[in-house]
């Protein structure tokens, strides 16, 4: 066998090794949802054997014993049997956008394709699972990014002015309070406006009743449809169609949509002031712990900076963005705003020493 078509071995291996573990990951998914995202999950599947066959084919008596499951599939499973499907749904959906089907002359077309269509249908299905979790979601991550960055730079601006490591401690505890206290209500008030902002627009269901007695003629139902954005005739034709069922429409009735992609105003609140206090908390136990100085500021600066990359990351894996370049840049904000505030407090020590 010759060097390349060696290599052509172990590539189409790895392909095969690859698509068996992908069916794999896809009915466990579906075993454990039901309806139709169910059947779709078990079609994805249907469809990775199909490319499996594939590699088989080209592979023969080269095909040698089945690989294990990859590692990262195993864990994927396990995500989705101990968190859920949404992280490993968004995994897979950035897995399939980096198929290499496309530039390799082994794979059909009609799998490169193939590979592209599943990870819309993937994102279809995790749009869904964003929607579900995206009031207290938002509420956490943002409350827990807020606690770490802004409790951060207090204590270190503290620190900076060479005051006390109890007093600093004092001033990081009180920014943990306060700081929960302002996010939880802030987020109250945000959500709760949000959803008094939906329930505003949406028609009045006693409307309803007075639609037997309008002029068929002049048709002012159709002013309705025109102030929501639909052109003359479109509007005609919806208030007459209205008109013949003698009922409004039920998506201009329902907003039950919205409300769950805005979330209740109090989970939202309780979600922030419990993350903001658990980011918040973390550089103040140093100080807690009794370290001091220099010490006690590299503590704090290196616990808040992991925690920074992971929230950055998770944010990333939901949003189907580079986990890696989420936590990063998240890592530089945070960072860089801590060192501002110390190099504040390193000032206005100086001045009033």
């Amino acid at each position: 066998m010759s060097a390349r078509s060696a290599a052509r071995v172990r590539r189409w291996r790895r392909y095969l090794a690859d698509e068996r573990a992908e069916a794999a990951l896809y009915r466990e998914l579906a075993q454990r949802r039901t309806g139709a995202d169910r059947e779709i999950l078990q079609g994805l599947s249907d469809a990775e054997s199909r490319h499996e066959a594939h590699w088989l084919a080209l592979l023969g008596d080269d095909a040698g014993p089945a690989r294990p499951i990859a590692l990262r599939t195993r864990f994927l499973i396990f995500l989705a049997r101990h968190f859920g499907s949404l992280f490993v749904l968004a995994l897979a959906q950035r897995a399939e956008g980096r198929s290499p089907y496309g530039a390799d002359v082994d794979a059909t077309e009609q799998m490169a394709a193939d590979e592209r269509i599943h990870g819309e249908v993937l994102r279809g299905l995790a749009v869904r699972g964003r929607t579900r979790v995206a009031g207290s979601f938002r509420a956490a991550v943002f409350g827990a990014n807020d606690g770490l960055v802004s409790n951060l730079a207090l204590v270190l601006g503290f620190a900076g002015a060479g005051v006390t490591s109890a007093t600093v401690l004092f001033a990081g505890i009180a920014g943990v309070l306060a700081g929960a206290l302002s996010m939880g209500a802030g987020e109250y008030v945000s959500v709760r406006s949000q959803r008094e902002l939906l329930d505003a627009s949406r028609p009045d269901p006693g409307s309803e009743e007075v639609l037997g007695h309008l002029d068929v003629d002049a048709n002012e139902l159709a002013l309705v449809y025109r102030a929501r954005g639909e052109n003359a005739d479109d509007a005609e034709r919806h208030a007459r169609r209205v008109l013949g069922a003698g009922r409004l429409d039920s998506a201009l009735l329902s907003t039950v949509e919205e409300h769950e992609a805005v979330g209740g105003p109090w989970r939202a609140a309780i979600s922030s002031f419990l993350f903001f206090a658990t980011g918040a908390v973390i550089p103040v136990l140093p100080y807690a712990f009794g370290a001091g100085g220099w010490i006690a500021v590299a503590i704090a600066a290196g616990t808040v900076g992991i925690a920074l990359l992971a929230t950055g990351a998770i944010v990333g894996v939901l949003s189907g963005a580079s986990p890696l370049r989420r936590a990063l840049r998240q890592l530089a904000i945070g960072l860089g705003a801590a060192l501002v505030t110390y190099l504040l407090g390193l000032a206005f020590g100086t001045v009033l020493g």
